[in-house]
This record gives structure tokens, C-alpha cells and sequence, in this order.
């Protein structure tokens, strides 16, 4: 290859961060764009004291593609327990707010910080400001904030955002055209990806996009978003909200879940997503499978590694190759 493959990556929450820090060991030319929907915990703080985007998703990216010594990442991701205003807050998330200030622009800072932290890859906004999430349920209700919609209780119809006329960043839709290959996920569905996604251009450039979309999959079903959901019904939601298909690939686990970790989920009401490879097959999309959990704890994660590994192996097999 001539130059290094170029790989958009659109997502937020847990998710982003562990797929960034496998991807980054690889020759690639990474591009994270990153939900400003979040509104709870210490980003919502902030965003509603200071005005600013939230900064937590952001942080965890820059932290995920960041070439530093460990004890400097620890110190940016160290989150305060003290009894006053400090409280809850973690130091990055302070001082991407405090970078925010002296530049006058969020993007400004994020670039800024990503030079001290030594960041491998670019990490952009999917938007301009902070947008609203708001969830239709089922019932005709409407749920608004991020940080609310997976305690409504009731079951997500679709999300939206407001405003309506958010503008995403001039970067975010010049990285969406360039690149060979466009992966959406691992996240939440409602509340991480197609919060991206609903960013007027943003999910039009992705679906207009030539480079190939793959969509990684979720290892486990999440009470409140996607409760008894196989993999095609998270497809069928991306489409329907993006109103056309837009996917070519989806990646999922066929990595059997030992049963005593699969009974500490049942509390949360969480189950392994069952991949329906005929309906996956009918919707247009290749469906790629492997091995690729982590088991950390007790707790289910992506094994950042193995799938790194088996996207880089797309890239360099089919997708450089065409």
C-alpha cells in the first residue's frame, strides 16, 4: 500500500474506546467521531454550567488513542471523590473545559490536547455544539436526555435530536468522504451511535459514502435500548432512521458466553444479541464472524485485539485490494 488506509470510526459511550486502542497499533490513518449527546454524570455538569459539548466521550477517545506513559493517562482519567464541587468530576474532562475556555472553540481544544497526549489519529466531534437526545417510545411518549432514555422503562420507537439544524464539522464530512472504510459501532444503539448518525449530513454522507460500512455488532442485549434483540433488528433501526440501507458488513460473535457469566447479566437483563445470519444475508450485508470476546472481571467487553486483528485483515484482503 502507498499511503495508510484511512478508517472513520463513529460511535461514543465504552465501546469506541476499546476498538481505538486495538486499531491504533495498526498503520492506519484513524478518524474518531464522537456523540455530543451526553448529558449525564460529570459531561453533563459541565455542558450545562460552561456551555461546552460534553466532554466524557471525548475524553475516553483521546485517552484510548494516546501514546503517553500510563501514569500520565491515569491522572487524565482520574476522577475525583471528594465531598464538594469536585466531586464526580475526572481531571480530563476539567481540563478539555478549561482548554475550551482559553481557545474559545471545543475543536480547537480537542486538537490541542490530542498534541499533549501525543494522540495517534484524529478525534472530531460529530457536531458543532450539544444536541438534545429525544426518544419516541412506543406509547406515542417522548423521553428527553441521553442519560434518561434507557430508564423510561418502555420500548424505543426512534430517537431524534434537537436542534434540528445542528451543523456538523467541515473535518468530520471531509474524513467521511475520504475514507476506504467506515465502521459504525460497538456502542449503545440509541444513545451512542445513531445519536452520530441524526447529525444533519452526517449519516447522509456516511450512506453516500463509496468506502465500505461495516457495523460491529453488540456482544450483549441492553435493557431500556435493545432488549431481546437479535443483530438484524439493530440493523433494521440503523436503516430505518437513516430511511435507506447503508451497511455492507456486519462483524458478530460466535464466541460462546460461559453460563455463570451469562447469569450475572440475567440481573440486567441482558442476554448474548443472537446473530440471524439468513434475515442479515436478506438485508444486504456480509456477515463476518469470530471469536472476539473479553471476559475482564466477570464483565463482557470486546476483545480490542482480536477484532483490531480481523479488521485490519478486511482492509489489507478486500477492501485495499479493490
Amino acid at each position: 500500500m502507498n499511503r495508510k488506509p484511512r478508517v472513520v470510526i463513529i460511535g461514543g459511550g465504552t465501546g469506541l474506546p476499546v476498538l481505538l486502542r486495538g486499531l491504533k497499533k495498526y498503520p492506519l490513518d484513524l478518524t474518531a467521531i464522537v456523540t455530543v449527546a451526553d448529558d449525564g454524570g460529570s459531561s453533563g455538569r459541565l455542558r450545562e454550567e460552561l456551555n461546552i459539548p460534553p466532554p466524557g466521550d471525548i475524553r475516553n477517545v483521546l485517552a484510548a488513542l494516546s501514546d503517553v506513559e500510563p501514569l500520565v493517562e491515569e491522572m487524565f482519567q482520574h476522577r475525583f471523590k471528594t465531598s464538594n464541587e469536585l466531586s464526580g468530576h475526572s481531571l480530563g474532562n476539567l481540563i478539555l473545559a478549561a482548554m475550551t475556555s482559553i481557545t474559545g472553540d471545543f475543536v480547537h481544544a480537542i486538537q490541542e490536547m490530542s498534541k499533549v497526549l501525543n494522540v495517534n489519529g484524529r478525534v472530531l466531534p460529530a457536531a458543532e455544539k450539544s444536541v438534545v437526545l429525544h426518544a419516541e417510545m412506543e406509547d406515542g411518549s417522548i423521553v428527553s436526555g441521553e442519560s434518561k432514555i434507557p430508564y423510561s422503562g418502555k420500548k424505543i420507537k426512534k430517537v431524534f435530536l434537537t436542534p434540528e439544524k445542528v451543523s456538523p464539522l467541515s473535518e468530520t464530512i471531509e474524513a467521511i468522504r475520504e475514507a476506504d472504510l467506515i465502521i459504525i459501532g460497538p456502542g449503545s444503539l440509541y444513545t451512542s451511535i445513531l445519536p452520530n448518525l441524526l447529525v444533519p449530513s452526517v449519516g447522509k454522507e456516511v450512506c453516500r459514502s463509496h468506502a465500505k460500512k461495516l457495523y460491529i455488532c453488540n456482544l450483549m442485549t441492553q435493557a431500556g435500548e435493545t432488549l431481546d434483540y437479535r443483530a438484524s433488528d439493530h440493523v433494521q433501526a440503523i436503516f430505518d432512521h437513516m430511511a435507506e440501507p447503508c451497511l455492507d458488513l456486519i462483524l458478530v460473535n460466535h464466541e460462546e458466553i460461559p453460563e455463570d457469566i451469562q447469569e450475572r447479566y440475567e440481573e440486567e437483563r441482558a442476554k448474548p444479541v443472537y446473530y440471524d445470519r439468513d434475515r442479515l444475508v436478506e438485508q444486504g450485508l456480509e456477515v463476518l464472524q469470530g471469536e472476539i470476546v473479553s471476559l475482564e472481571k466477570g464483565a463482557i467487553r470486546h476483545n480490542t485485539n482480536e477484532v483490531a486483528k480481523k479488521i485490519y485483515q478486511l482492509i489489507v484482503n478486500d477492501i485495499m485490494k479493490n
